[in-house]
């Protein structure tokens, strides 16, 4: 079970063992990577000033990154992901917090990359950053920090926020959704699909995998996937839905870390149970909009 939470001077110690681990098992860097010369006192000072996110699989230390604001414009500092626990989407989630916990004095999001490492750009790349600056060996890229949250009391409410959604959708427009079973994925996408006026009923497509929804009012058709059985974009291609995708709104449960793919541009939608109900039906929403599609108007919920 992958949990992420704000990090303190507390946690500096696991958060060592993280970086560590994490920057000793890349590729050998010139000049090598300063995170290596990091110890738990000075990480503990990084915490003190601005904190840090740390990210426990089944309660061991996986992910971690320091918080580092500089004017209007937050860096992630040490970013790393165990090796035991790199491909499994826990960079993604500790960057999600991020956005859900970021202050309204604070615009964008940035990190600095080695150049000797494609595939961590493209990852950042593909996380909606863009490469704002170049200065050998490093590349600076920078994304919006805005992710915007709504509160859903019930089921009814949870069906509200996403008719809210459903109504600023788009023909291509691709929605990954994320949450715990009995979160209220279905429940949400029944919301968007009134919201864009197909027709029903909708309801999990877990068993059939993929559902689609022709429009009743001249829009484009909904397409409602059940990806966690599927463990990549390959897969997800091999369903033959007979629809083209860039003429229809997709929905994928369970489809972070195979559906990006799909589309340059997504909204990521993520549900998670209030902090303070943890044994009641009241779900926190957070929707992040990613790439050119979302940059210029961000979704509204």
């Amino acid at each position: 079970m992958l949990t992420v939470r704000t990090a303190g001077v507390e946690d500096a110690a696991q958060i060592h063992q993280v970086v560590i681990a994490a920057f000793a098992a890349r590729p050998r860097l010139d000049p090598p990577a300063d995170a290596l010369s990091e110890t738990p006192e000075s990480l503990a000072m990084a915490l003190a000033a601005h904190g840090g996110v740390l990210a426990l699989v089944d309660g061991h230390p996986a992910g971690a990154l320091i918080l580092d604001p500089v004017g209007r414009t937050l860096f992630l500092r040490r970013v790393a992901v165990s090796p035991s626990a790199q491909g499994h989407g826990v960079a993604a989630a500790m960057l999600f917090h991020v956005l859900r916990t970021a202050t309204a004095d604070i615009d964008d999001v940035a990190v600095l990359a080695r150049e000797e490492l494609p595939s961590t750009v493209a990852f950042w790349e593909h996380e909606g950053f863009v490469e704002v600056g170049r200065r050998s060996p490093l590349i600076e890229l920078r994304r919006s920090a805005r992710a915007e949250s709504a509160v859903a009391e019930d089921a009814d409410e949870m069906r509200g926020i996403g008719k809210r959604i459903g109504r600023q959708l788009r023909a291509g427009d691709l929605l990954i959704l994320t949450g715990e079973l009995g979160a209220g994925k279905t429940t949400i996408t029944q919301g968007i699909a009134e919201g864009l006026g197909v027709r029903g009923p909708v309801t999990s497509p877990t068993f059939v995998l993929a559902r689609v929804h022709p429009s009743l009012v001249g829009g484009p058709p909904l397409v409602h996937v059940d990806a966690y059985r599927l463990g990549s974009l390959d897969e997800l291609d091999d369903l033959d839905l007979d629809t083209d995708l860039d003429l229809a709104v997709t929905i994928v449960e369970w489809g972070h870390g195979v559906a990006e793919g799909l589309s340059e541009s997504r909204l990521d939608v993520r549900i998670t149970r209030a902090v303070a109900d943890e044994v009641g039906e009241t779900r926190r929403v957070d929707v992040t909009g990613t790439g050119p599609r979302w940059r210029e108007r961000p979704p509204q919920i």
